[in-house]
């Protein structure tokens, strides 16, 4: 017989052993690297949440990672969760205090090419961004949403910096799903699903994609972030709607991304119209 507290019992699910918090503390945090503590909690509400709430107190390079997450955001405030220990749920602080402002835009785009990377080497994954934050996957022929990105600024303007947030489903089972369109690593066949080198190879890839954008002054173009992003970007050669407030909408095959990070629509009526992640509801295919 299952004990009454089985839910609750961090080992509950064999399948789905916890990370090992010193383990990973030992790998990534370093004297002269770019991690500077890391946490794992059991469950929150949410770990971008959380760590907003310290921004101002803490140093870059703050790494949160909750198990469990039981008020995780998407952008636009919209509700996702998974169950405990099924994914990577985990937020980084960054203090990009020498790359204007303007360019802090690119963060979200860049953690997604880290994620991208990080998870070809570690898990065999061919992981496709949909612009501006959706990480997709291949399950069968289909495209599956595996997980997302949520950046937001977060602190005071002397103390604070911007919190991403990153959502990434690694062994959801398929009658697990929230939505028929969602994935996870494990259905679209990943030749490894241990969460602890996952987030290792993660976490690195975003070091690193992260030192050379600051090294660039954030420019995407010299720290060939721009170039990357394009190359692993599903959303480009498409059709495509943006549905913007007020029940407005831009249709057209999104061309590129340009240098502000914007995806760059060609319309109809020949004009190509840029649309920022800030400006949209919705993007989706255009029938």
């Amino acid at each position: 017989m299952t004990p009454p507290d089985a839910q609750d019992n961090r080992w509950s699910d064999l399948d789905r052993p916890p990370l090992n918090t010193a383990s990973l503390r030992r790998a990534l945090v370093r004297e002269g690297g770019l991690w500077t503590s890391l946490d794992v909690v059991t469950a929150t509400g949410s770990t971008n949440t959380d760590l907003a709430a310290r921004a101002d107190g803490l140093p870059e390079g703050a790494v949160l990672v909750a198990e469990e997450q039981s008020a995780a955001r998407g952008r636009l405030d919209r509700k996702w969760s998974a169950p405990a220990r099924s994914g990577l749920f985990f937020s980084v602080l960054l203090k990009p205090a020498e790359v204007p402002v303007e360019r802090w835009g690119w963060l979200p785009l860049l953690t997604g090419v880290a994620v991208a990377t990080g998870l070809s080497r570690a898990a065999g994954v061919d992981t496709a961004l949909k612009w501006p934050n959706d990480l997709l996957v291949t399950v069968g022929d289909a495209e599956r949403k595996a997980g997302g990105i949520l950046a937001e600024r977060a602190g005071s303007a002397a103390g604070g910096g911007v919190v991403v947030g990153v959502g990434l489903n690694v062994t959801l089972r398929a009658d697990e799903l929230p939505v028929p369109t969602a994935g996870s690593l494990a259905l679209a066949g990943a030749r490894a699903t241990d969460r602890d080198p996952l987030l290792r190879a993660v976490l690195r890839s975003l070091e690193q994609w992260y030192g050379d954008w600051r090294a660039a002054g954030g420019d995407p173009a010299a720290s060939r972030l721009q170039e990357a992003y394009a190359a692993g970007c599903a959303t480009l050669g498409r059709r495509v709607r943006a549905e913007l407030p007020g029940d407005r909408s831009i249709v057209g095959e999104a061309v590129a991304v340009d240098g502000d990070g914007r995806l760059v629509l060609a319309t109809e009526e020949g004009v190509q119209q840029p649309v920022g992640a800030g400006d949209i509801v919705h993007l989706r295919p255009a029938g």
